[in-house]
């Protein structure tokens, strides 16, 4: 039995990460300040995880949660693209800023391995499809561009340090504990609530846009592949995790609609900036890197996410 730290672990992601941890029979140390996180995401396992309640920005508060860790996966981030367009010097002084100080704890306490949750938004608006890590990022909004530094960070320390850390560029991840509610609600969530209440959904765009899905399943298992890879396989690197396959999100509409049984339309509003039309990965690097393929594929994903939001939704 080893002890992990998951930072942002109140989050989408950070949540099912150490839903996922705990049931491999490990200890899991959750450090959220829950800017973001909620509280009722750690309900069911709070009696059996540490909880810390801080900042990553505060060395002090990392340094107490990164002590006796077996590895790091850093989740903890101030996300959306749109945030950051609105507000881009919070959104680098805790993504980027925050990260730094992750990574320093880390090599003060001899934590070697951090698995850094990192962003498909990296490539930009480029054409070339599928997206492929030796493709030059090309961020299109402050988000995007704070991931990348934190990508650069990452492979500074594997270099100078010999740390061994991982970027696991996550690509339009989806399913339980999303939340579906604010101005920052990721799409899938946000389009279930509205039609399981019978109201119209919002879509930015035409609807064509296109995103590679990824069901969290699959990402807590690469990242927990990439914590337990050999380090010459993966130390310094980064690699797109997702499922190689696009859907639009008038085909989610689509789909929706015939799941949940509802004629409900959605109403089409202005693209916003620093939103990407088209996102398709190419996961043979993770499949070599850290044995990863998908397990869980979109339609299926779909559903579990569906069955989900209808039990908790209120």
């Amino acid at each position: 039995m080893a002890k992990y730290l998951v930072t942002g672990g109140a989050g989408f992601i950070g949540c099912n990460l150490a839903r996922y941890i705990l049931d491999k029979g490990h200890d899991v140390v959750v450090l959220d300040n829950f800017a973001t996180g909620k509280r009722e995401n750690l309900t069911e396992i709070a009696d059996r995880i540490e909880l810390i309640e801080g900042d990553i920005r505060d060395r002090d508060t990392v340094d107490r949660a990164v002590g006796g860790c077996a590895a790091i996966f850093h989740e903890a981030a101030l996300g959306s693209v749109p945030r950051s367009m609105e507000d881009p010097v919070t959104s680098h002084d805790v993504n980027v800023n925050g990260t730094v100080t992750v990574l320093e704890s880390a090599r003060a306490a001899g934590v070697n391995r951090i698995v850094f949750a990192a962003s498909s938004s990296a490539y930009g608006d480029q054409k070339e499809s599928p997206k492929h890590e030796g493709m030059v990022p090309l961020p299109i909004s402050p988000y995007a561009a704070g991931k990348v530094s934190c990508e650069s960070y990452l492979q500074a320390y594997a270099a100078g340090y010999g740390m061994e850390t991982v970027s696991l560029r996550y690509f339009n991840v989806f399913g339980p504990h999303q939340d579906p509610e604010g101005a920052y609600a990721a799409v899938i969530p946000a389009f279930v609530s509205r039609l399981l209440a019978g109201q119209q959904p919002a879509v930015f765009g035409d609807g064509e846009q296109s995103r590679d899905f990824c069901y969290i399943e699959n990402v807590c298992n690469a990242n927990w592949l990439a914590a337990g890879a050999p380090a010459r396989q993966c130390a310094g690197k980064v690699m797109n995790i997702a499922c190689n396959a696009r859907t639009s999100l008038n085909e989610i509409l689509a789909l929706l609609k015939e799941l949940l049984q509802s004629d409900v339309d959605a109403v089409y509003q202005d693209q916003r900036p620093g939103d990407v039309k088209h996102s398709l990965a190419d996961v043979s690097l993770a499949a070599q890197a850290i044995g990863y393929e998908p397990k869980v594929f979109f339609e299926e994903g779909l559903r579990k996410s569906i069955d989900w939001y209808r039990e908790n939704l209120g």
